[in-house]
Formats: structure tokens, sequence, C-alpha cells
């Protein structure tokens, strides 16, 4: 199965937050409104490219309307005033509608006011998987030739936003390309590797393709893509295999408007950490170790933190001649309620004799993101460390209330 299906409510990074929920979707939908469901093809069936596309609006999540021509845009609730985020599946062995995406649509509506629009494409993409890559450009010419109508309607551009599933985040690469990188954004979900990874620009996802383009890469050691193909690229836990998920199913989804950064960077990775269970988030802290007097090798120090019989542990290390070493701790509690941290400088693992070199240095703190001095917490200095000895020391945070 391919990657990105199921985990699609984690939020991370100092980046990832959860949106509020509108109040828009509690009407209910007009009598005339006539729902659509996704195909379903099968391994005798697949590979022909039979395209519908569905629109969601925030007056029923749960019902899709089949918007082929310009009049089917005009008599629904098509709203060519607010923003537009166009859906894209991957790779479906069986040809069975995605188990995940009523899910994702509900969680879109929720998070912003805008028109969704899925494409179902599940005829093209089912059977063997280079079937359903030789279908990405014909794909890639339909999407292209329905957002034309949109453009008609008099929806900007830059008002489109791309999401596409492992497979079908190098289908809005496509689209991209099709308009010159002027569409506002593409997010790519764990980009597909296999036939991707060594494929020219033309060919995948990359960051000429949109005016921000974005890939959260959850399945890097499987089947999504290992290289960076955005302006900015998030590794979910490294990139590869997701706490609390089975090895070959995994995604995270997060909704961040008004995505403003000048000038855009250019193949910028993130690490960011999760949880195992839901929510998913965790807290991250900036920790840092300061020495009295530089070393002539490296200095190694683990931090480990303490809660509630929860810990959660990171290295530091300073380099040789320097005196300062930071390290970026993620744990499911609040600052606040960590109550201890322990300290261990590590050795140089002399086997012959025990080493009893130390050291003296400065621990300090804080919640990221920092956004001045005040928020630095540092134990009484100097602390004393000796190699291969553990070191406890009470944590003493007050809670912020907000």
């Amino acid at each position: 199965m391919p990657p990105g299906l199921r985990k699609i409510q984690f939020c991370s990074w100092g980046l990832l937050l959860w949106l509020s929920i509108g109040s828009a979707g509690d009407a209910p939908p007009t009598p005339q409104t006539k729902c659509t469901n996704f195909q379903n093809a099968n391994l005798l069936r697949g590979t022909n490219l039979k395209v519908q596309f569905l629109l969601f609006t925030p007056l029923d999540p749960s019902c899709g309307q089949l918007v082929q021509e310009s009049s089917d845009l005009q008599n629904s609730g098509f709203n060519a005033t607010l923003g537009t985020k166009l859906l894209i599946h991957g790779f479906r062995a069986l040809g069975t509608k995605p188990s995940w995406i009523d899910k994702f649509i509900g969680t879109l509506l929720r998070a912003a006011n805008a028109n969704v629009i899925a494409v179902d494409w599940v005829y093209g993409s089912t059977g063997v998987y280079f079937s359903a890559v030789e279908n990405v450009v014909k794909l890639g010419l339909e999407i292209s030739r329905f957002l034309r109508k949109l453009l008609v309607l008099g929806v900007p551009e830059s008002s489109i936003h791309i999401i596409g599933v492992s497979l079908g985040a190098h289908v809005g690469g496509m689209v991209g390309h099709f308009y010159k990188g002027q569409l506002g954004r593409i997010t790519g979900l764990d980009p597909a590797g296999p036939e991707y990874t060594k494929a020219s620009l033309e060919e995948r996802l990359d960051p000429g393709d949109a005016r921000f383009v974005e890939a959260i890469h959850t399945d890097a050691d499987n089947l999504g893509i290992r290289i960076p193909v955005g302006h900015v690229d998030y590794f979910v836990n490294g990139g590869q295999d997701q706490p609390g998920c089975p090895t070959f199913i995994h995604a995270g989804l997060m909704e961040q408007s008004g995505v403003k950064i000048e000038p855009l960077p250019k193949e910028v990775k993130v690490f960011l950490l999760t949880t195992a269970r839901a929510p998913y988030c965790v807290h991250h802290s900036l920790v840092e170790f300061y020495l009295q007097e530089p070393r002539n090798k490296d200095t190694l120090i683990s931090v480990t933190f303490l809660s509630s019989n929860v810990t959660s542990l990171v290295k530091i290390t300073i380099p040789r001649q320097e005196l300062q070493g930071k390290g970026v701790i993620a744990h499911a509690t609040p600052q606040c309620q960590i109550n201890q941290v322990k300290l261990k400088f590590q050795s140089s693992r002399r086997v012959w004799r025990k080493d009893r070199t130390t050291i003296v240095g400065k621990f300090c703190t804080a919640p990221l993101p920092v956004n001045d001095n005040k928020e630095m917490v540092c134990l009484p200095e100097p602390l004393t460390l000796q190699a291969s000895a553990t070191v406890s020391f009470d944590l003493k945070i007050t809670c912020v209330i907000v």
C-alpha cells in the first residue's frame, strides 16, 4: 500500500498547529443537491483514465457534486471568491476509493473556508503501479483543462492550492509545470519515490511548479521519495518509519494558510518529532550547555527530561575548542511539567582504566520558539560533571496561563 493514507490528524514542528473549526458546516444541503461518490475499479477494469471532479463545500462536507463542465460549477455551491483546494490521490492497487479521503476533506473544510475539489482518477491509478505512472501526464492535462474553467469564472491562479498524495504529488507538479509555476501552492504528502527519484524536474514535483511548494515526508525508506522536492521539505521523525503506524501506512496533514516567505528558500529540510498516539503533538525545548573552558576534543552530554515517569532524551555535542553546544528535545508534556533533568558527560571509553575527566559549565533550557532571553531557565552554576556519571537536578519552571 502506498504511503500517505491513514494518519491525517497529526500536528507538529513549531509550524504545525491545529486550526480552529468554523461554523459553516452546519447548514443542511439543498434538496436539489445530487451527491456523487468515487468510482470503483478492479485489476481487469483499470488503467484507462476516467476522471471525475467532485466539489465539496462548507455547506455539506460529505456531499461530492460532479462538476465536469462550467455549467456544473455555476449551478453548484462553488464560490469563486474563496480559495480552491484540489485534492489528488495516488496509486490505488485494488481500485477502491481511498479510505482516508472523507476525513481528509472534512478536515480541510473545517480548517479553511474554501472550495475543495477531489480528483477521482481511481480507474487510471489501478492495477500495476507503472501503468498508473504512465497516466500521470494525461491526468495532468485533464486537470489543467479543468482549471481553465475555474479561471474563466474569475478564480485567480494564486488562490489555487493543489494537495497531492503519493503519486498525486507528482501529478500536482505536472499541473503546476503546465501553468508555468504561477499556481499559488502545491503540497506533496509523501511524494512517490519509484520512477521519480532520478526523474527530471519536468517529470516530478519541484520548487518551480508553484509560487510555494512544500512536501511532507513520512515514508522515505519505502515508497516515498528521499530527495527534497519543494521550497521546504518536512522530514517527520526523520522522514521514515512513524511512531504508532504500521510500516507501510503513514502520513501527515497540516493546513497553514497565508504562507508568506520572501525570498523563498530553496530545498530546505525541516526535521520534527511526533508521539505515537493522537493528536501526535509534542513540545519542543531548546537545551544548551556552556563550558567554562574549551577542550581539545568534542564533548558529548546527554540530557534527559523526566515528567510523571515519562522520559525524553537528547544528546548535545560541543565541538572541540568551542564553548557552547545546543540541542532540541521533544517531550509529550509542557515544559513546566518537567520536574527533573539528568545530565551525563559521556566517557571517552577508555577500556583500560576509568575515565575521571570532569567538565564545568552551565545548563539552560527554554521552550521553542524562543522569543527572548527571559524565557531561558538556567540551573545554578557552576555545574561539575564527571565522565560516565549521571547527575540529577530539580527543574522548576512556572506554567504560564494564556
